[in-house]
This record gives C-alpha cells, sequence and structure tokens, in this order.
C-alpha cells in the first residue's frame, strides 16, 4: 500500500504529448529507454520532434556479433576447445565439457555487457533485458552456453516484435524447455512446470481477474507434452511418441476451450497454436503485460486511475495491433502521462542502468574490440558491480525475475539498502578517481573531455548545470549549484574568474601537466559529489 505522504501517480491518460519538447523532457525520454543519456545522444536528437525521436527509438537496432572466446582452457580440461582461436565466436561449436561450458557461459555476460555499454540510439536493449526479466531464466541452471545465447537471441531479435509470437517461440526454445522441464514433458508423466509459468507469469498474471485454475495448468502440460532437445543439432523437435493425444479441457476462464489432440509430426505445433489462441483470447493478457510494461518504463503504483487511463486503453491497443508490441511502446511512450512531471525522476536505476549508464554519460573508454581478452575483462569487471549490487546479469534470482518489478510494496526500493547504497557510491567513486586497470589497460570516468564538449565550458555556472544535467534524475536548486561551484569549482573564492581563468589556461595549453591537472582535479571533484547525491540514483 502506497505511503500516505507520498502523491498518487499523475491522472493525465495517453492522449498524444503536445507540450514544450525541450532538453528536459528529451532527457527523460533518453534516460528510460536507454542506458544513460549520453551528451553525444542529446545533442544528435536536439531540435527533432518527439515523433522524430521515437521513430529512431523504436527502431530495432542491428543484430551484434556474436560473443568470442576470450578465454584459455587449463591443462586439465578434459574436452579443450582448441579448434576455436581466441577472439573468434564458440557459438557453433558443439562442446559438452562443463569447465568450457562455464567459460562459455561467462563470455556470453560479457559479451552483453559491451552490448549495453556500445548500444545504438534505439530501446531494443532496454527491451532485450525486459524480456529477459519477463523470461526469465538463469545461465547456470541452463548450462549450454549455445543455449544461452540462442535464447538471448531470441528475446534480442524479437525485442520489439509481436508478443504473442515471441510466447510460441519462447515455449519450443531450447533454453527455455531446459529451464522449466518442458524437455521431461511426457504423455506417461506430464511436467507442469512451464504450464503453470506461461499462464501466472508469461501471459496472464496472478492478478484478481486472472481466474485460471489448477486444471488449467494440467491441461496446458498435457498440450505441451512431447517437446525434446537435440543436443547435436542445438534445436528443439516434436516427438508425437511422447505426446498426450486426448482432448484438453479448460475452464470458464477460458471459455470452456476444448482443445483436440492430435497425432502425428504436426501435433505439437497444432496444438501449442490452440493453446495460445485460447490463452490469447482472454483480455487479461494484453492487460497485464502492459502493466509490466507501464512498471519498466513509467512506474510501479499502478493505482485505480492509472488501470483505467493507462493500462485498459494501451491493452487496447496491444490488441488491436495483434499484439505487436512497437505501436503499444509508441503510445505509451508518447503519452501526456508519460511526461508528466510526476513520472520524471521518480524510478530508482536498477543496478545495470546504474553502472552502464554512469560508464556511458561520463564517456568511460574500453579496449578495443581487437583486444578481446582485456575488453572483455573490463566488461567483466561492469558486469561483478552489477552483481555486487544484485542484479547479477543473466542470471535473475529465479523464473519470477527481480523483485524490484513486482514484489510489493518497495519495488524500485529494493535495489537501495545499508549494503548496495555504500557500494553504488563505491563505485562511482573509484571510477572517477582511479578507475580500473588490468591487462595493461585502464578503464576510467573521463569527466574532463565530457566537460570540453560544452559550449560554455569557461563559465562555472554552465559547467555545474550541465554536469548536474547529465547526471542527475531530478534538477539541483539554486542555491546547491552555487555551493557546489563556490566549494569546488571556485575553490571557496567568490570570482566565477577564478574558474574561467583556470580553464582558459587548459584550454590553450592542454599540454601544460599543473593545468590540466588542476581542472581536472575539480571537475572530477564535482563529479564525485553529483554522484554521491540522492538524485543520482533516480531516473
Amino acid at each position: 500500500m502506497r505511503s500516505p505522504t507520498l502523491l498518487p501517480p499523475p491522472s493525465s491518460g495517453l492522449t498524444r504529448y503536445t507540450g514544450n519538447f525541450g532538453a528536459p523532457e528529451l532527457t527523460h525520454l533518453l534516460k528510460r529507454t536507454l542506458f544513460g543519456a549520453t551528451l553525444a545522444d542529446k545533442q544528435f536528437f536536439a531540435g527533432q520532434s518527439l515523433t522524430q525521436v521515437l521513430n529512431a527509438l523504436l527502431t530495432q537496432a542491428p543484430t551484434p556479433e556474436p560473443p568470442l572466446k576470450d578465454y584459455t582452457p587449463a591443462a586439465t580440461v578434459t574436452t579443450p576447445d582448441t579448434n576455436i582461436a581466441l577472439g573468434t565466436t564458440w557459438v557453433g561449436d558443439v562442446n559438452n565439457d562443463g569447465s568450457i561450458q562455464a567459460a562459455r557461459r561467462a563470455s556470453f555476460k560479457k559479451w552483453w555487457v559491451g552490448n549495453l555499454v556500445h548500444q545504438n540510439r534505439s530501446i531494443t536493449e532496454k527491451m532485450t533485458l525486459f524480456w529477459h526479466n519477463h523470461f526469465a531464466t538463469e545461465t547456470n541452471d541452463i548450462a549450454n552456453a549455445q543455449y544461452v545465447y540462442k535464447h538471448h537471441a531470441l528475446l534480442r531479435n524479437f525485442a520489439l516484435g509481436n508478443f504473442k509470437q515471441l510466447v510460441k517461440a519462447i515455449t519450443i526454445d531450447p533454453g527455455m524447455l531446459l529451464y522449466l522441464n518442458g524437455y521431461l514433458n511426457t504423455a506417461a508423466a506430464p511436467d507442469e512446470n512451464y504450464a503453470r509459468e506461461l499462464q501466472e507469469l508469461f501471459c496472464c498474471g496472478k492478478g484478481s481477474q486472472s481466474l485460471f485454475t489448477e486444471a488449467d495448468v494440467r491441461a496446458a502440460a498435457r498440450v505441451l507434452t512431447g517437446w525434446r532437445i537435440n543436443n547435436t543439432t542445438l534445436t528443439s523437435f516434436f516427438d508425437p511418441a511422447r505426446h498426450d493425444t486426448g482432448p484438453k479441457q479448460f475452464s470458464a476462464f477460458y471459455n470452456n476451450t476444448t482443445i483436440q489432440g492430435r497425432s502425428g509430426a504436426n501435433a505439437g505445433l497444432a496444438e501449442l497454436d490452440d493453446l495460445l489462441n485460447t490463452i490469447f483470447n482472454t483480455t487479461e493478457v494484453a492487460k497485464f503485460i502492459c502493466r509490466k510494461l507501464y512498471t519498466w518504463f513509467v512506474y510501479y503504483d499502478i493505482d485505480a486511475t492509472v488501470e483505467q487511463n493507462i493500462i485498459e486503453p494501451l491493452a487496447q491497443i496491444l490488441r488491436t495491433n495483434n499484439y505487436e508490441i512497437k505501436p503499444t511502446l509508441e503510445a505509451l511512450l508518447a503519452s501526456e502521462h508519460f511526461f508528466d512531471v510526476q513520472s520524471r525522476g521518480c524510478q530508482i536505476k536498477s543496478p545495470v542502468d546504474f553502472v552502464i549508464g554512469a560508464c556511458r554519460e561520463l564517456q568511460t573508454q574500453f579496449p578495443a574490440a581487437t583486444e578481446t581478452v582485456a575488453q572483455y575483462t573490463h566488461y567483466n569487471y561492469l558486469l561483478t558491480w552489477c552483481s555486487n549490487l544484485q542484479q547479477n546479469l543473466g542470471d535473475p534470482p529465479d523464473v519470477s525475475g527481480w523483485k524490484a518489478y513486482y514484489q510489493a510494496p518497495q519495488f524500485y526500493e529494493i535495489w537501495i539498502n545499508s549494503d548496495t547504497l555504500p557500494k553504488r557510491n563505491q563505485f562511482t567513486d573509484v571510477m572517477v578517481s582511479n578507475g580500473y586497470t588490468a591487462q595493461g589497460r585502464k578503464t576510467q570516468f573521463e569527466v574532463l573531455p565530457v566537460v570540453a564538449a560544452f559550449p560554455n565550458a569557461g563559465n562555472p555556472n554552465a559547467v555545474v548545470q550541465g554536469l548536474a544535467d547529465l547526471l542527475l534524475g531530478l534538477p539541483l536548486s539554486t542555491s546547491s549549484r552555487e555551493q557546489l561551484k563556490r566549494d569546488i569549482l571556485l575553490s571557496g573564492q567568490t570570482s566565477d574568474h577564478y574558474w574561467t581563468d583556470a580553464w582558459n589556461l587548459y584550454s590553450t595549453n592542454p599540454a601544460n601537466t599543473n593545468n590540466t591537472n588542476n581542472v581536472r582535479n575539480k571537475l572530477r571533484d564535482l563529479a564525485k559529489y553529483l554522484m554521491n547525491l540522492a538524485e543520482f540514483q533516480l531516473s
């Protein structure tokens, strides 16, 4: 239940936003759809209309090159993959050695971090993580890295696609068949694991109007019998001999539908289509996924007003468009509700958003793609920080995903506690001060080149304002900006010329170490202070 001291969510609806679309509105949109909103991102979209920006953001990003081998098998490995050269991909190579699979799972996760760091100006990465949280799987449980990669590629390819088609593909995906025991589901021994999650977590939810029954779970499990995995071809296939060919009766929630049993090679797909038609014919599916999208992109508090003004009409858009996600997202992200002032700066950043966003906004440089081992080592550093902050990319706690997106009443507040907040501050302090050095390469937040790109970097007021706008989820008060300027950029002095003179000395002679260190250290201290503010935790 919402605290009585908090304001309710905005009452605005899905009417298209027609107000001013300036820097604050652009920043809000970019921070919610990308991981961090860089100065380059803002400059790229500056002056474009909301429609133009959304058209770009809602364009599927190109498929990235697959993950690479960054490891050298130990001499004790039973079946080393010496046929795969360092720096080339392993995704097509079948190798069932446990040590090799562990190394490849680690490689996959580092590669994923790299995709986040170097993301396009597209919502694709944010939606890929959304689907990973929605259809949550754990790499350690799937074990086979090829299946992990194939599952991820499926989520990525459907990032802005058709939800119903994605559910169908997920149902017979080898990684999901492994994770939720679908490959063990036979007519002689039905396994209800996936059938339950298909309805409870993936399609209908646990809401008061989601009234599927235990009998529906059993019936769905019978529909899904017979699917298996070929570990040589790395694909799933249907085995008619293991399929339940009898009729499957569903409850009133599904309009008392009976799915007729089938036999033969096409029975699996035919009955799966019938099952999905049965599930998607309910109005609850669209409302459920729209609530998930709202929680991901706007806020977690869905009261009766939000349900009426946002969720129900958004669900109607989803159904009208045959469960295409892109038009649904466009309607939400272009709405008055999304741009309402109460919808801004109200999310606590997830660890992935926090870590990756900071690296991108402060122009962190990573080893070149030609240096696979060094590059992946530095990606792994970020991966470890995300995990320490309680978001282990690729390995959410369980099939329900991360609790911050469903656990009432805390939701996003779960990300911040007495353990994680000091660690968040430690990460930014380290990265802005000393950075991370490994494999002969250093990764560090770069504040100086960020400020150098400001149009009036010699003005201390503009520098404080610019960095605050870049890094913080909410605006700083005038008094706070004045204090930061005086205490940090002016070293306690009162005249703005103190900074202006220092900047001019640097810009006219950057080769002078003293000049450069003077402005670099002040900017480092300013960024460090800003990133320790509560506002930096918000998006």
